[in-house]
């Protein structure tokens, strides 16, 4: 009885212990949504992780089994390093400095952003990569439909409207026509009953009697045929080299919307040379492989809706496969190879077609406008001073760019938002202050203030015409 007891005793207490390990294995199992981790994924980590693989940091698929085996550590120790890894280092966690001298002492980023479900979702998509994609790519794929639908029943529903306002149209052309009709016949019936005498058929037959009778009448009608005729060559010349417009199609379709705009880069991150020298420059495809090392197909939800109504696409979908297109022919282009990572290819130049171009007889540098003229162009852009400011749409904006090549963040295709004439150059430098808190201006002009100052009060602004800003030689030389 005794030795049957205690085998019962045993029995209960391994029940309890494994009752308290399943537990314990349920406490630190993941939880997380693969689709959610996929869209995290791809929004936070594919700078440096890829999911087969090793990019900058380790692969991604299989983390936690790795971890675990490694280290035996789970999602604790997974959370803690997510959150800031710096932080687990410093506290002297042996497995973290393991991984971060494994990697060059590469610092992975810190994301204290991330919930603690957003870390369990990552953790469940790295368990099934393939799985969390396709329940993701479902799931857009049936708020489309959802959308598309709402959409179209609302069009539906507004048909009956514009169909009437159509059919209106329609009765009131039709009644204006009827009555013109009857004018007409109307007149036709008054000349063929009229008979002129032999005097007014004289007139009306001679054309020298005419002329003669009409001859200053037809002088002065010459004259303006005349007048008009030289002015519009007078401004057809005029407008040789102005291409205001002007839109190229680019070897490489590049949209600065959604650059610029939606992912908020900042136009001199590109065009790093406008702060240095007299142009802006084109930049090297290196600078667009700073992000599409890892970017290498479109994943946002904004497309050209204009490229479906021109027919040119069928639908969201089809206009995003072409941006992903047109990244992988970039990838072409230098040699670049995605499944590899490395340039590994035949390389050729990219042509791109140039917009902005000064004739040589004009000295421009964009350093001198970007950098000494920032706060003062700012603040023009902000006062709405700068000429053609509405035309050029710039109200708010926050570079300078802007002033002179209009909302390029707003643009798809770049085009010429400006007419660049010397008379738009003028305006801009008789209507712009200059910078005077900068140290080299308050300064330089001193003197200059204070005799403008007498002259004009204690409210007057310095322009930059007022410092030789239409001073010939300042842009010819």
């Amino acid at each position: 009885m005794k030795a049957r007891f205690l085998t019962r005793i045993r029995l209960w207490s391994c029940a309890v212990l494994m009752a308290t390990f399943s537990l314990t294995q349920a406490q630190d199992a993941i939880t997380g949504d693969a689709a959610k981790g996929y869209d995290l994924f791809e929004a936070n980590c594919t700078a440096c992780h890829q999911v087969d693989g090793v990019l900058i940091g380790p692969e991604f698929r299989g983390v936690v089994q790795r971890v675990n085996e490694e280290a035996g550590l789970g999602r604790e120790w997974l959370h803690a390093w997510i959150k800031d890894n710096k932080a687990l280092r410093e506290s002297g966690d042996a497995y973290a400095n393991k991984i971060f001298a494994q990697y060059n002492n590469t610092e992975m980023l810190a994301f204290p952003s991330l919930s603690e479900q957003d870390i369990d979702d990552l953790l469940a998509y790295s368990q099934d990569p393939d799985g969390g994609k396709t329940a993701f790519e479902a799931a857009k794929a049936e708020a489309k439909a959802k959308a598309d639908a709402e959409k179209a029943a609302a069009k539906q529903g507004g048909g009956g409207a514009n169909s009437g306002v159509i059919a209106i149209g329609f009765v009131v052309i039709a009644v204006l026509l009827l009555w013109l009709l009857v004018r007409v016949n109307a007149l036709v019936k008054a000349t063929t009953l009229a008979e002129l005498n032999p005097l007014q058929e004289k007139e009306a037959t001679s054309f020298s009697e005419m002329f003669e009778k009409y001859k200053k009448v037809g002088g002065i009608t010459i004259a303006l045929f005349a007048f008009f005729a030289l002015f519009n060559v007078y401004w057809g010349l005029m407008g040789i080299g102005v291409d205001k417009g002007y839109e190229p199609e680019q070897p490489i379709y590049f949209s600065h919307k959604i650059h610029a705009d939606i992912q908020g880069i900042d136009c001199q991150y590109c065009h790093s040379s406008a702060k240095y020298g007299k142009v802006s420059g084109i930049p090297s495809t290196n600078t667009c492989m700073n992000c599409h090392k890892t970017i290498k197909e479109y994943k946002g939800d904004y497309f050209e809706e204009d490229l479906v109504a021109s027919g040119k696409f069928a639908d969201g979908d089809a206009v995003k496969a072409f941006y992903t297109g047109e990244i992988q022919k970039m990838y072409k282009a230098i040699g670049w190879n995605p499944e590899t990572n490395k340039y590994d290819g035949p390389q050729k130049p990219i042509e791109w077609v140039r917009i902005h171009n000064m004739p040589d007889f004009v000295y421009f540098s964009h350093a001198q406008h970007v950098v000494a003229g920032e706060k003062a162009i700012l603040k023009a852009i902000k006062e709405g001073t700068i000429p053609n400011a509405k035309e050029l749409n710039i109200g708010g904006g926050d570079q300078t760019c802007f002033a002179c090549h209009g909302r390029v963040d707003q643009m798809d295709e770049v085009k010429m938002a400006n007419d660049f004439t010397m008379g738009w150059c003028i305006e801009c430098h008789r209507t712009t202050e200059v910078d005077m808190d900068n140290e080299y201006n308050k300064e330089y002009y001193a003197e200059l203030h204070e005799k403008l100052k007498k002259q004009y009060g204690d409210a007057t602004k310095i322009t930059v015409d007022a410092i030789g800003g239409l001073e010939c030689a300042k842009c010819h030389y």
